[in-house]
């Protein structure tokens, strides 16, 4: 067994003795052990070598009942017998398919089975499934791309030496919550760390990855810790969003995005990630997953008063908070004359409309009518739908629009030019029903009403 199937048979070890927790302390028929372990059930998990996000009541049971007998060894999965073969095909077929592309490694997957067919050494009811023979190639090494593979990327450990000059960020899948008080939905963890001091500068959950949710946890960070000069994120839509680009642009801050399928650059926070797996997760009660805000609250908890204290090997022994101090004398923090908030808005341009309203994210806005028909910039924090958002026109601010309120403008007097009544105006008959007050009748008028 070669060592990364011996470190991730430990991971997976370790994540379940980290999720069975204080149950694994209890005797045998304990009362209250089956519920305990159905609330576990109910929780989402990122599972080491896996895409899965859940456990069933009884793999749990499975799982104890393993650690029982054997310890912590009990907890590694056992390895197949059949490991490496294909259970699907005849060996001398899964030989051959093998021999296929080793003599030509240019070969798709459904070139390698067209040469198998025409070679008549397959059975002709035994069906070659191309997911099939994937697998099968990809077991044995033979389906990397140019450049990828153990020993032909030269990847190096860095740290940088001072706090602040290399932010990472990225988005690692947390527990469900309840919203609104009923409905349980999925939440995810956007985070950032310091290169250097390995100090978490701000995280939090949301219930989305996008740009909007993205921000504001960001927009925390700088206000906690400063402006980093580097930026290290992923290639998800929201790192590579323009709203982002732009923010950095104004904040100094020189954005970088690591290498698609290349996760080994991202070792610190990925590390990170996996201490709030094994340590934060498996110890939310109930009440830590009721609402958003308090499952928050028990992260930020988590990080200050436990993962800001702990000594790190990486750090030679020392604590974050403890390294931060020592090198955080070039961080560039933001004075109060800067507007912080300004900064994080998103803009969008925009012709005004006769009505005097102009639409921003399916919401009709109301501005001033001296705007009509004029191209503004309109300027707005992309997580308050529906709040007011700043009008610009020609590099300055005019006002606020607001949303428009139909049934309110239903009794608004509107704003009509003036102009100076004419004789003939004055002489002709006004429409039926229509009073004209402030207008003197003439004597001729006068006469005709008596």
């Amino acid at each position: 067994m070669n060592e990364k199937v011996t470190k991730l048979l430990e991971e997976v070890a370790l994540f379940r003795h980290a999720l069975l927790g204080d149950v694994l302390q209890l005797p045998p028929g304990h009362r209250g052990l089956y519920e305990q372990l159905k609330k576990k059930a109910e929780g989402e998990y990122i599972i080491p070598g896996t895409t899965r996000s859940r456990v069933a009541t009884e793999t749990l049971r499975g799982w104890l009942k393993a650690y029982r007998k054997g310890g912590f060894d009990g907890l590694k999965p056992k390895p197949r017998k059949d490991a490496g073969q294909s259970r699907a095909l005849p060996q001398d077929v899964a030989d051959l398919l093998v021999s296929i592309k080793e003599a030509n490694l240019e070969l798709s997957v459904q070139l390698v089975i067209k040469e198998a067919l025409a070679s008549k050494k397959v059975p002709g009811e035994l069906p070659l499934a191309p997911t099939t023979v994937h697998r099968l190639l990809s077991r044995h090494g033979l389906m990397r791309k140019d450049g990828e593979g153990g020993g032909e990327s030269d990847r190096r450990r860095f740290a940088f030496r001072k706090a602040g000059e290399l932010w990472m960020s990225d988005v690692m899948y947390g527990p469900a919550v309840t919203v609104a008080g009923k409905v349980r939905r999925k939440t995810y963890l956007i985070d950032f760390i310091d290169d250097a001091t390995r100090v978490v500068p701000f995280a939090a959950f949301a219930l989305a990855e996008n740009t909007s949710a993205f921000l504001p946890v960001f927009k925390q960070a700088v206000m906690r810790r400063g402006v980093p000069k580097r930026l290290f994120v992923d290639n998800g839509a929201a790192y590579r969003s323009h709203h982002l680009s732009l923010v950095c642009a104004k904040l100094g801050a020189t954005l970088i995005h690591a290498r698609a399928y290349q996760p080994e650059s991202k070792g610190k926070i990925e590390r990170w990630h996996r201490t709030v797996r094994m340590q934060l997760l498996p110890t939310l009660s109930e009440a830590d997953t009721s609402s958003l805000e308090a499952l928050n609250r028990r992260l930020w908890a988590y990080i200050e008063s436990e993962y800001h204290q702990a000594p790190h090997r990486g750090l030679d022994g020392e604590t974050p908070l403890d390294r931060w101090a020592k090198t955080a004398d070039e961080v560039r923090y933001l004075g109060s004359d800067v507007d912080l908030d300004g900064l994080f808005l998103s803009e969008a341009t925009r012709k005004v409309q006769k009505d005097r309203t102009v639409s921003l994210n399916g919401v009709v806005y109301e501005v001033d009518a001296s705007l009509v028909g004029a191209t503004v910039t309109l300027r707005f924090d992309p997580s308050l739908k529906g709040r007011p958002v700043q009008v610009w026109l020609s590099g300055r601010k005019v006002h606020d629009a607001k949303v428009v309120d139909a049934y309110a403008n239903c009794f608004v007097k509107r704003d009509r030019p003036s102009r100076t009544l004419s004789a003939s105006d004055a002489a002709a008959p006004p429409p039926a029903g229509l009073k004209l007050s402030g207008l003197t009748p003439t004597p001729d008028d006068d006469k005709g009403r008596r």
